[in-house]
């Protein structure tokens, strides 16, 4: 059988640096492509000091490019991805939402924060999910006395109409529904306990009368003397307490309006990697948007390390929401 004969003169690495030139061609005869590529390189005079320095200086591999799209476009789907980091997501095309201050209404947003928000759709003809990235290098979920909170919103039109309503938070008599997540009450749902200790380590707590040893735990003197310490908790105030899930669905027809809504119905998880949040919010496809059918959609982010909170935020404009069908 004839044998095939090769020689190597250089290595191309990388499509933007520079090939890597032997100082003597290296000749192969046989199946060049049966050889482990570590023994080809070290046949070459590569040695394991230069391929650590390589692996250290080169690039890592590039992603495949994800899909993108002119709007946000929920692709149908048998089942949504709960998880941030599901692999479902890539599959979705990405929507780039640029964001702006919130300066039209006080308390306003004078300094820019989050300039933009990768935004990824899943829909299953009756539920919607959204998965939110954004840069965020520090991971703002510690409640505390002049701590703000990370945070991030999905806002759609309550009813389906030609034309919609403001995007800073609808009109009078024309409502928007929003699903709201933060990373405070992300940490509660994770696990976080709710005590002074878990929210100020450095603490000293002496005594708590509802803790004392006379009261049977979990007894029926015991809950009655823990809520008349916590007198949100008594008042059923939503805001007080753990949490069960980390969003919560409000109502507003316009700046300063906003109230929770009758019931949540949404749920959501966020993920946090030291260079960024990535964020699902699932909730009800909206009245009236039937597949295959548009409506719009709006988003807004808060950076905590930056003290934003409320109406300091960096939002976006009304963006067309395209629901697919199935097939």
């Amino acid at each position: 059988m004839k044998r095939t004969s090769y020689t190597i003169e250089k290595f191309v690495f990388a499509p933007d640096l520079r090939p890597l030139v032997l100082r003597r061609p290296h000749s192969f005869s046989g199946r060049l492509e049966g050889r482990p590529l570590g023994t080809v390189l070290a046949r070459c005079g590569i040695t394991a000091p230069l391929l650590t320095f390589l692996a250290l200086v080169l690039p890592p591999p590039a992603e495949a490019a994800q899909p993108t799209s002119a709007e946000v476009i929920a692709v149908r789907r048998a089942a949504l991805p709960a998880n941030p980091d599901d692999p479902a997501w890539r599959q979705a095309p990405v929507y780039t939402a640029a964001l702006i201050l919130q300066d039209m209404v006080e308390p306003r947003l004078l300094q820019p924060g989050t300039d933009k928000v990768n935004v990824r759709a899943i829909t299953d003809g009756t539920q919607v999910a959204f998965q939110l990235e954004w840069v965020d290098t520090t991971k703002d979920d510690l409640p505390g006395l002049g701590k703000y909170s990370d945070g991030c919103a999905v806002q759609l039109p309550a009813s389906t109409q030609p034309d919609v309503p403001a995007p800073q938070m609808g009109e009078i008599g024309r409502p928007v529904e929003i699903t709201y997540w933060r990373a405070f009450w992300q940490g509660a749902v994770d696990g976080r306990e709710d005590s002074i200790k878990a929210l100020y380590p450095n603490a000293s707590v002496d005594h708590y009368p509802f803790e004392a040893a006379s009261l049977e735990p979990g007894s029926e003197a015991q809950q009655a003397m823990a809520k008349r310490y916590a007198p949100a908790r008594a008042l059923n105030n939503p805001m007080a307490g753990p949490r069960p899930r980390p969003v919560e669905d409000l109502i507003a027809d316009g700046p300063g309006s906003v109230r929770p809504a009758e019931k949540t119905q949404s749920n959501g998880r966020g993920n946090w990697t030291p260079q960024k949040w990535t964020v699902v919010l699932s909730r009800p496809v909206p009245k009236g948007v039937e597949p295959g059918s548009r409506t719009q959609v709006a988003f807004a982010v808060w950076q905590g390390s930056h003290l934003e909170s409320g109406a300091r935020k960096m939002r976006s404009v009304w963006i067309p929401l395209l629901i697919e069908k199935g097939k």
